[in-house]
């Protein structure tokens, strides 16, 4: 008998015969989404009164410490894996003092919200200086205005055991400062919290979609930008160097930020790295995906499930996201 080639041709080769149904299609789907790897941003605000809504990011709010609470239990509710906070004080100096008080605005949520639903999904926490600070750069400034990045790992150590007293368990640094990843496991070691995860910000790119969550932590510099510390967009190689000296240094899981435009980030990444890899949905994504939206451009949560899946695709774990909550209905 003449020999068969092993793929068949065309017309005996007809893949369109399992996209025929919506059952056929799930059967053989390739990639898969799950409630339990989206990880919900959230913001707690100092001093207000009633959630304030963010203005470039319709749905997202500035909480108060009882409607974060509410918003927090309706996530684990819904099957979410987990929350991450970001605090605004109602207060800022040059050292970002408020981001170590233990009475902080992020330390009272997370007591209030490890107490509240700690069993049921991951509280983490974004762990840097922005928010806090008055100048609104990720860490302390020299004499000449530059981010110093020495100095600044001390008070990411100190933010870290706040943190960990608190009740966290998992801490985010995002300030992309060198050796902030082994800074914050000796800190936190040191004072006895083994059990604390580190989610390093490895990849974070100094990315023009972030400017609606400046309005959202009012974190923006007053000053300057954070092309300094932050990674240039054009290096691809440089972020898998990020990556292999935070695993080195004891992170437990890296992230890149932004996703979209970094898919090819997510992927070299998670090809190459030996612990989970998240992807943060930005701000600025969202916001385009909403505005366009709301024109009437294009169907909109068909567009955030499309989003969702290709980060998975891409090799991400967990994916950081403001629509993290209504994915999780969608996807029941």
């Amino acid at each position: 008998m003449e020999d068969r080639p092993v793929n068949a041709r065309f017309p005996e080769a007809r893949p369109r015969r399992l996209r025929r149904t919506p059952a056929l299609r799930r059967l053989v789907a390739e990639t898969r989404l799950h409630p339990s790897e989206l990880i919900l941003p959230m913001f707690v605000k100092e001093g207000i009164d009633a959630p304030n809504p963010v203005s470039s990011m319709p749905g997202v709010f500035q909480h108060t410490p009882d409607s974060l609470r509410k918003a927090a239990e309706e996530a684990a509710e819904a099957g979410v894996g987990g929350i991450i906070l970001f605090g605004i004080p109602a207060e800022k100096d040059e050292r970002g003092s408020a981001a170590d008080d233990p009475d902080g605005v992020v330390q009272k949520a997370l007591r209030d919200l490890s107490s509240d639903i700690g069993g049921d999904l991951v509280v983490m926490a974004d762990l840097c200086l922005d928010e806090y600070t008055s100048h609104g750069h990720c860490g302390l400034l020299t004499a000449s205005g530059e981010v110093d990045n020495d100095a600044t790992l001390e008070r990411y150590a100190s933010i870290a055991v706040a943190q960990a007293e608190a009740g966290v368990q998992v801490v985010g640094p995002s300030g992309m400062m060198d050796g902030q990843v082994a800074a914050i496991r000796a800190a936190l070691d040191g004072a006895g919290h083994h059990e604390v995860a580190i989610l390093a910000y490895a990849a974070k790119y100094a990315s023009a979609f972030y400017g609606p969550f400046r309005e959202a932590a009012e974190g923006a510099p007053q000053f300057g930008d954070r092309t300094g510390y932050q990674q240039d967009p054009a290096n691809a190689a440089e972020a898998l160097r990020e990556v292999e000296l935070d695993v080195a240094e004891g992170a437990d899981m890296v992230m890149v930020k932004p996703g979209l435009a970094y898919l090819d980030i997510i992927a070299k990444v998670a090809a190459s790295c030996p612990v989970p890899v998240s992807a943060y949905q930005v701000s600025g994504e969202y916001a385009m995906v909403e505005a366009a939206a709301e024109k009437g451009w294009l169907d909109r949560e068909r567009a955030i499930m499309e989003t969702l899946l290709a980060f998975r695709r891409a090799g991400a774990a967990q994916i950081l996201t403001y629509w993290a909550v209504e994915a999780a209905h969608m996807l029941r």
